[in-house]
This record gives structure tokens, sequence and C-alpha cells, in this order.
């Protein structure tokens, strides 16, 4: 039984819907945010992508704006940016703005990977691959920037300096265990779709950890994808947009997000391709009771200290239901958690 309760949090895409607007798709996702705030989520990640018709979140810091200024309590920020895609200054300047627009209430997930494809990549900055490589000086860029010490340097970004914005390593592999670890900060696995070293990653980024400044003990997180309806059958449904997505990724037919249709034979045999089942190992898809207990397994085989779910459903009510119920899901696995000092008098 866990010893402590697991933090419920939402990674957004702000998933382009066939029929929707880009304007559509970002009131609908300040009304996610919304209601994930009256539902005691954590926090609200806006990721960062590029070139791509089903995903409307390539300028985090706008939409972190957009989301912050239309809600009051919960925590909003990147998940991520993808660091080499920028200058660390003008990142630390942008995150020092919104922090002081919206004090404690902004976090910053920094990536590696470039969110995109190659031939993006390189539009968005010749350099890529350098500013890839230089990844952990990059993050200590803005450590500094963020600094109050940094007053006495020449280069200067001073709306960030002494603004209380936290750093978050995000990844998808070994290498961003061992540097979350060494800088002491809190480690987020890309767990929705590259799933193959979650377990290594986790064990590495524990046993590696050096407590910091803004971290003493190590802190994980962890994304899944997540669909709950009322019953099995219609989470399975509405589970074959976000199929048609991963198969539009993986073959180049990029395209919005498609409505669910009954699982056909073709869905079925693409379903059953090693690649696709990899990346979708983590999706948890059913009725409340049987996401529950799905739920409950990954974090007692993690232990991870925070889910952050991601949610592809092609109607907006659907997509609000599903993180309804995820949340109830949360409460009732936390309020069966059983605090360490009961569990070690033997009450458990």
């Amino acid at each position: 039984m866990n010893s402590r309760p697991t933090v419920y949090s939402i990674l957004e895409l702000a998933i382009v819907a066939q029929g929707n607007s880009m304007s559509e798709t970002f009131a609908n996702t300040l009304s996610l945010a919304q209601r994930a705030e009256s539902l005691g989520y954590e926090r609200f990640w806006l990721a960062e992508h590029h070139n791509s018709d089903s995903v409307g979140s390539s300028s985090p810091p706008v939409l972190i704006g957009h989301v912050a200024a239309g809600t009051k309590t919960i925590r909003v920020g990147s998940g991520g940016i993808m660091l080499p895609n920028h200058s660390p200054l003008v990142v630390a300047e942008q995150f020092g703005t919104l922090g002081n627009l919206y004090p404690n209430r902004i976090d910053l997930g920094l990536g590696r990977a470039p969110g995109t494809d190659q031939a993006t990549a390189q539009a968005i900055r010749s350099d890529f691959m350098q500013a890839a490589h230089s990844f952990p000086r990059e993050i200590e860029k803005i450590q500094q920037f963020f600094s109050p010490a940094n007053k006495k340097f020449s280069v200067r970004a001073p709306v960030a300096e002494g603004v209380n914005v936290p750093l978050y390593v995000l990844g998808s592999s070994t290498d961003s265990a061992h540097l979350a670890a060494e800088k002491g900060l809190p480690y987020a696995f890309a767990s929705h779709f590259a799933t193959a070293k979650l377990f290594d990653a986790l064990k590495i980024y524990r046993e590696e950890f050096s407590p910091s400044a803004a971290l003493s003990s190590p802190y994980t997180m962890a994304g899944v994808n997540i669909v709950v309806a009322d019953t099995d059958e219609r989470a399975q449904e509405m589970f074959t947009s976000v199929l048609r997505m991963f198969i539009g990724l993986l073959t180049g037919n990029r395209q919005p997000l498609q409505p669910p249709t009954a699982m056909t034979a073709e869905l079925n045999q693409a379903l059953q391709h090693p690649t696709l089942q990899q990346m979708l190992k983590y999706s948890f898809v059913g009725s409340k009771e049987t996401v529950k207990q799905q739920v409950r397994d990954f974090i007692g085989q993690t232990g991870v200290d925070e889910l952050i779910a991601v949610t592809a459903i092609y109607d907006h009510e659907d997509r609000l239901q599903s993180y309804t119920l995820f949340a109830e899901i949360m409460k009732e696995i936390n309020a069966a958690t059983v605090p360490v000092t009961q569990r070690e008098q033997g009450v458990c």
C-alpha cells in the first residue's frame, strides 16, 4: 500500500480536433484548465510542438499566459520548453515575466528534444544539434539568469532575477535521468509515448540524486494517457481517435484529431504492431473502475510522486468528463493512502 498521496496534473497539447479552429482549440484549453482547477489538479502544463496539424501548442509561453490569466490557483507551466530551440536569456525573460504576472504559479519544464521533425528543427534554429549537446550548460544559464546574484553580471534578465519559477528536467531517456539527478531538480518522464526506459530512468535518478537548493530529495513525475468513460466500450471507442493520431505520427500522415469510430479490424491490426504497442503501453482506457485499477498498479510499480495525464479525446465535453472521472479516481486512491506512521505501527 502506498505511504503518501500521489499528486495528479495535466499535460496539454492543445489538440486540434477535426472541424475546430485554432481559436476554438485555445478556448477549449482554457475551459479544461478551469475545470482542472476546480477538480484539484496540481498543475496544468503546455507542451511545445511544431509543424503539426493536430497540435496547437507551438508557443507555450503565450498559452501559459492565456491559461494563467483565466485561472486563479492552479500551477501553469511548460511541459516543456524545448530548450535547444531557444536562447536561455529569452526563456528567462519570458518566464520571469510570467512569474511576476502570476506569482508562485509558474513552472518551467525544460526538454532537450526538438518537438518536431529534423527539417523543422533546422528551420527553428540552424545550430540545433550543437545547442542540444549543450543542454546541461543551457540549464545552468537559465538558473543564473533567475539568480539574484546575476545582478553583478553584464548580461542580465532583470525581470527574472529572484523570481520564484521552479525548474523541471523533462526526458524520455536515461541521459535526462543522470542530468536531473546531478542538478538536484525534479524529473518528469515522458512515459505517455516513450515507455522503454521508464524504470531504468527512475532508478538512475533516485540512486544518483544530489540534493540542491531547489530540492532536498528526489521528485518524480510520469506521463500517462488517460481515457475514462461511463463504460469500457465507450472509452475504447473514444480511444480510436488516439490510435489514429499515433498511427499518423508513425506514417507521416499528419491531420487533425479524427472523430471516434468503432474499433475496426484495421485498427486492431495496427494496435498489434510492436512499435505502437510500446508507445501506448501506459495508456489507461476504460470505465472508472477499470482505469482505477490500472492507475493503482502503475503507481505501485513506479512509486512516482506525480502523474501527469494526457487525454486526446475528440469531443470537448467527453474530454472534460474523462478528466473529471480521473480526478475522482485519484481522490479515491489517495483516500486509501495510509500515512507512513500508521503503516509503521502495523495499521496497514
